[in-house]
């Protein structure tokens, strides 16, 4: 059975029976902490930047360099792609809509460019459609460009949009020049960004996001292959991009379901397209077959207490949205701790389902998993005497100041 140690906060009695594997756990309610570069389990990869993360689970599987900002060549053109589904989306522009290759385009991402490209004419008129296409499939830098400045008036104020929606997705250490990718000195991400943008793509655009599945596309007459290696060698893959300069090295963000899981895998810095592959199917296999699964609660689950001020009760049940599981490597006997942070105490009134705080999950020094708890009930305002004795707690020890729930 699992060993659990109270430092401070309040864990549910609920909760208890539904956690019961081999390790140990302690839980502790807390304001915040430091992140910590997680440690590598016995080398999957040689990718000088490696993120493999289990979208199903939400649980990182490997990571390696995650959250150092780098140049993301191409993978930078998933935030260009972002604002344009969020635009079809909310009816602002259609696939049939058409803008025009400027020289400027064409010039810097077209033919006479020497990068890659979709060979749109110059002058020609592109549907909406086949320009993300173009970037999807192509990596075509004309597209791209084209795209921006179709949406925004010019690719430097898209530029502004894109770092403006990253902010809003948590992309909270990558910045933002261009939207092609291409080599700028303050154009990074991390890792683990980009692989927290692909999840969001396949998550809120599914429509859109079958285009990155596609083999080929011709444009001009001229047919270019998907550039993910993974589509063509490696059951279940279905997206997403490559990139590559010569400052960034081989970079590849992939994503593969098999078995009811889809893990989404991030790689840069390598030196050659072919070790981008292998490193790629070796990370994969890895996570696909190293793993076993375990339910820690299920959604709804009382996971800890978080103490209220000036409520009908005293406490307010946090619960999970989802599920919460557990994937650790077979064998692996590493330390598992968890930690609940919340600002407390909550004010009341409080609404069921209302986020309160978070849910983190540490296998080693590795955060495994982060995910939201909501309060499990609804909380009223107390009664005047209530109310009262809060404030005076308040005045006396000024615990409703706190971040740490003592007991």
């Amino acid at each position: 059975m699992l060993n659990i140690v109270f430092r401070t906060g309040r864990l549910a009695r609920a909760a208890l029976a539904k956690v019961a594997f081999a390790g140990f756990v302690a839980f502790a309610a807390v304001a915040s902490a430091a992140a910590k570069e997680p440690a590598k389990p016995a080398a999957p990869t040689d990718a000088p930047i490696a993120f493999l993360y289990d979208e199903t689970a939400d649980a990182v599987l490997y990571a390696k360099q995650a959250d150092l900002p780098s140049p993301p060549a191409s993978m930078a053109t998933l935030m260009t792609l972002e604002l344009v589904f969020k635009a079809l989306a909310e009816g602002r522009l259609t696939r049939e809509q058409t803008f025009r290759i400027t020289e400027d385009a064409w010039r810097r991402g077209g033919a006479p460019s020497r990068s890659s490209t979709m060979f749109a004419k110059l002058n020609s008129e592109v549907a909406v459609s086949d320009l993300l296409r173009g970037v999807i499939i192509q990596s075509g830098n004309d597209a791209a460009i084209t795209l921006a400045a179709g949406l925004a008036g010019s690719e430097q104020a898209f530029a502004g949009q894109m770092n403006q929606r990253a902010r809003e997705l948590g992309l909270t250490r990558s910045t933002f020049r261009n939207a092609t990718g291409q080599p700028d000195p303050d154009q990074k991400m991390t890792a683990r960004d980009i692989a927290t943008l692909a999840a969001h793509l396949i998550e809120a655009y599914p429509e859109q996001y079958r285009a990155f599945g596609e083999p080929e596309f011709t444009w001009s007459k001229i047919t270019q292959r998907n550039r993910n290696p993974l589509l063509a060698d490696y059951p279940g893959a279905d997206g997403l991009k490559t990139g590559y300069t010569q400052d960034s090295g081989y970079g590849l963000v992939g994503s593969v379901v098999r078995d009811g899981r889809r893990l989404i895998i991030v790689l840069n810095g390598l030196e050659t397209a072919k070790d981008r592959a292998d490193q790629a199917r070796k990370l994969l296999d890895w996570g696909f077959s190293a793993f076993e699964q375990r339910r820690l609660f299920a959604a709804g689950d009382a996971v800890a207490e978080a103490r209220v001020f000036g409520g009908a009760t005293f406490h307010v049940p946090l619960v999970p949205e989802r599920a919460v599981d557990l994937l650790t490597p077979k064998g692996d006997d590493a330390r598992v701790t968890a930690r609940v942070d919340y600002a407390g105490p909550v004010t009341a009134p409080i609404a069921k389902g209302q986020r309160i705080g978070t849910l983190k999950i540490w296998r080693g020094e590795t955060l495994t998993v982060e995910t939201p708890l909501v309060a499990g009930a609804d909380v009223t305002v107390g009664d005047l005497p209530r109310r009262a004795f809060d404030g005076a707690m308040e005045l006396v020890s000024g615990w409703a100041g706190r971040i740490v729930d003592r007991i």
